[in-house]
């Protein structure tokens, strides 16, 4: 080493210290691990977004799995709510994939949620569905469950408290 070499070079120059980053790099099990509420609320994200998307062709076929009666308006209105499904757990996983989550986003999920749980009772207790639907109800209540644990872990630790306190992000 001479007076005019650097007593060590710059990190990002050492070709070891490559493999060295690599290895702190996050990986999905890592992301996971580090949060498993976050992970399984990322999960139902996408099994939402996938239903969704099989509902808006095969909306007929599905009603039929559920014990509803597939009329052209059935599959219509099926459909439509498949296509809200794909948006709303696009959104979702979105703000879950970001740094910092949006607790609005994760609010408003939850609601959608449990919307959903009542809307589906509802339609078995009208005898739209049959009782297998309940199911989807119960899982969806499940997850309207988790997400509001998960918005008020992430909601409480923001200054201002979140929602009233305006964009605290």
């Amino acid at each position: 080493m001479t007076a005019h070499q650097p007593a060590q070079p710059a990190p990002h120059h050492q070709p070891h210290n490559q493999a060295h980053h690599q290895a702190r790099r996050p990986g999905v099990l890592a992301w996971a691990a580090a949060d498993p509420l976050r992970a399984i609320l990322a999960a139902i994200a996408i099994i939402t977004v996938l239903t969704g998307a099989v509902q808006v062709p095969f909306g007929g076929t599905v009603l039929q799995l559920i014990g509803a009666d597939p009329t052209p308006g059935m599959r219509q209105l099926f459909g439509t709510v498949g296509m809200f499904m794909v948006v709303v757990g696009g959104l979702l996983l979105h703000t879950l994939l970001n740094a910092m989550p949006s607790p609005e986003v994760v609010l408003w999920s939850g609601l959608q949620k449990a919307g959903a749980f009542g809307a589906v009772g509802i339609g078995v207790l009208n005898g739209v569905f049959s009782p297998v639907a309940l199911l989807v109800a119960f899982f969806d209540l499940a997850t309207a469950v988790l997400l509001f644990v998960y918005w008020r872990r992430i909601s409480g630790g923001m200054a201002g408290g979140g929602m009233a306190g305006g964009n605290a992000l």
